[in-house]
C-alpha cells in the first residue's frame, strides 16, 4: 500500500492548489488509516512524513512549501521485541527513529538517510531494574528518556546524540524539598509515585510544549516538565500553598531548586467547617503562572523564578471577573450536559476549584493568551465518538506515533466535562482589553465541523500550522495551511 502511494506523489511535478488555505493535494486510495508522524526541522522548515502499516514504514521528504522532494522506506523493526516508536532525533538533514520494547530496555534506532539513501539500523540495550521511566523528549538534535532512581532523589537522562552515542547523565536532587499531598515529607521518588488517578497514574510527568496552544487537561496535571534547548524545567503542584519548581541545566546536568509561594485563603469557613482549595501553574517565559480558589474566591498570580511577584488578581463571586476577554464556556458530551454559556463569576470558581483546575500560556504576538478553567477526569460514556472536544472531530493518533505533540493537544477533551473562559496580557503581566481573535485551531474545528470524513490525520507547525488528512471523499492527500 505504502509503494502505491509513493508511486502516486512521486509522479507529480507540482502540487496544486485549490483554495487559499490547501498548500497539497494528491491523489490516491487508502483502504484504511495509515500511522502517519512528521519530524520537522526548524530551520529550513523541511517535513519528513513517516507512514507506517503493518510491515513497513516509508519516510515522504517535503520541502518547505509542503512539495514532495523524495522518499525511502524500510521494513518496521521486529514486532515481537519492539513494541511500538518513541521518538526521534535529527542528524544533519536526514531523521533517526527510535522503537522501543515495552519496558524500555531495548531501543531500536534507524536513521534514513537521503543522500546516501541507506537506512542505517542500531540497537541499545538499557539497564533499567531500578529505574521507573518518566517522559521523553527530542531536541539539541538529540533523544531523551528520562528515569527516576529507585527511592531516591535522583533522575537520570539516557541521552542518544546525533551521532548514535548513547551516554547516562545522573542529576543529583539531594538537598531539595519533597512533599507529597497534605505536606507528607518524601523524597522525589515518592512524589513521583503517588497515585493521582483517576486524573494522574504513578510516575507520571506530563509534558508541556507552550509553541502550541496547551490544553487544560494537560496543564491541569500537578506534575509537569517543560523542555527546552537547554534546560528543562519540572514543577509540582502536590500542595495548595506552594509551586516547587526544579530547573534542570541541559549541558552542565545540574540543577536547582525554587519554591514558589501562592496567596493565602482560609480553609476554615466562619461557621467552622473545612473549605477545599484547589491550585495549579503553569512555567511560561521563565515565570511562574499561578491560579488558586476556593468556593468564593479566585487568585490568579505572576511570578519570577526568585518568588517576587510581578502581578496579582483576584475575582470575587458577587463581582464580574476583570480580567478575562471571553465568555466563561462549558463544554462536554451529552453526559456532561453538552456545551453552554455561565453567566456569573460564582459559577465560574465554583466550578473550576471542584473540578482538575488548570491555566495554560501561549504566545499570542507580543501578548500572551492565558486559558483559565477546569476539566473532570474522563467520562466511561464515550457515545461512539472517543474524540469529539472542543477542537471538532479530529481522529486520534494511532498507536506508535501518539509522542506527537500537536496532535495530542487536539484530543485532550474527548469524553470530559471543561468549563473555561480565556484573558489576554502583555509582557509586564498587566490585562490588555479587546475582542480575541481565533487561533489556528479554532479554524481547524471550524473546518472539521464541516467536513469529518477524513483519516490518517497529522499535525504540524513550521511557520503555521499544517493539518494533514486523507479525504475520504476525494480519494486524496490533502495538506491545508493554519494560521493563527
Amino acid at each position: 500500500m505504502i509503494k502505491k502511494i509513493l508511486f502516486i506523489c512521486l509522479t507529480l511535478n507540482s502540487m496544486t492548489s485549490f483554495s487559499q488555505d490547501i498548500v497539497s493535494s494528491t491523489p490516491l486510495t487508502l483502504k484504511k488509516n495509515l500511522n502517519i508522524f512528521p519530524s520537522v526541522n526548524n530551520d529550513t522548515r523541511e517535513v519528513t512524513l513517516f507512514l507506517s502499516d503493518k510491515t513497513n514504514v516509508k519516510a515522504i521528504q517535503l520541502n518547505e512549501k509542503m512539495q514532495i522532494t523524495d522518499s525511502i522506506s524500510t521494513a518496521k523493526p521486529d514486532a515481537k521485541k519492539y513494541d511500538f516508536m518513541i521518538g526521534y532525533n535529527r542528524s544533519s538533514n536526514n531523521t533517526r527513529l527510535f522503537w522501543s520494547s515495552d519496558d524500555y530496555k531495548n531501543i531500536f534506532a534507524q536513521l534514513y538517510n537521503f543522500t546516501s539513501r541507506k537506512i542505517t539500523t542500531k540497537e541499545y540495550t538499557l539497564a533499567l531494574k531500578n529505574e521507573k521511566v518518566l517522559q521523553k523528549f527530542s531536541e539539541n538534535d538529540n533523544f531523551y528518556i528520562l528515569t527516576v532512581l529507585k527511592n531516591s532523589n535522583s533522575l537520570k537522562l539516557h541521552i542518544f546524540d546525533k551521532q548514535g552515542n548513547y551516554i547516562e547523565k545522573v542529576i543529583d536532587l539531594e538537598g531539595f524539598h519533597f512533599f507529597k499531598s497534605k505536606y507528607v515529607k518524601s523524597d522525589l521518588y515518592g512524589v513521583l509515585e503517588q497515585n493521582l488517578l483517576p486524573a494522574e497514574a504513578p510516575f507520571s510527568l506530563q509534558n508541556i510544549n507552550t509553541e502550541n496552544p496547551v490544553s487544560l487537561n494537560d496543564s491541569s496535571k500537578k506534575r509537569k516538565c517543560y523542555f527546552s534547548k537547554n534546560q528543562l524545567v519540572i514543577t509540582i503542584d502536590l500542595n495548595v500553598n506552594f509551586t516547587q519548581v526544579i530547573v534542570i541545566d541541559l549541558e552542565k546536568y545540574s540543577a536547582v531548586e525554587k519554591i514558589i509561594k501562592s496567596p493565602p485563603i482560609s480553609d476554615i469557613s466562619s461557621s467552622g467547617f473545612s473549605i477545599y482549595i484547589n491550585s495549579n501553574s503553569f512555567y511560561f517565559d521563565h515565570k511562574i503562572y499561578q491560579t488558586k480558589s476556593s468556593s468564593d474566591i479566585l487568585h490568579f498570580t505572576i511570578n519570577d523564578l526568585d518568588g517576587n511577584l510581578l502581578q496579582q488578581y483576584t475575582a470575587t463571586e458577587d463581582k464580574p471577573i476583570e480580567f478575562k476577554n471571553s465568555e466563561i464556556s462549558q463544554e462536554g458530551n451529552e453526559f456532561f450536559g453538552g456545551k453552554k454559556t455561565l453567566e456569573t463569576s460564582s459559577q465560574f470558581i465554583r466550578k473550576t476549584t471542584n473540578l482538575n483546575s488548570a491555566l495554560a500560556c501561549y504566545r499570542l504576538g507580543d501578548t500572551t493568551l492565558i486559558t483559565f478553567g477546569g476539566v473532570s477526569a474522563g467520562s466511561q460514556q464515550s457515545g461512539g465518538q472517543s474524540v469529539m472536544n472542543q477542537f471538532g472531530f479530529i481522529g486520534s493518533l494511532i498507536g506508535s506515533f501518539a509522542f506527537n505533540p500537536t496532535m495530542e493537544s487536539f484530543n485532550a477533551y474527548s469524553n470530559r466535562k471543561v468549563v473555561k473562559m480565556e484573558g489576554l496580557f502583555d509582557k509586564e503581566g498587566k490585562h490588555v482589553k479587546g475582542d480575541l481573535q481565533p487561533l489556528a485551531f479554532d479554524k481547524i474545528r471550524t473546518f472539521l465541523d464541516k467536513d469529518n470524513d477524513v483519516s490518517s490525520q497529522t499535525l504540524f507547525k513550521t511557520d503555521a500550522y499544517y493539518f494533514g488528512y486523507y479525504d475520504t471523499k476525494t480519494k486524496e492527500y490533502i495538506i491545508r495551511k493554519f494560521v493563527d
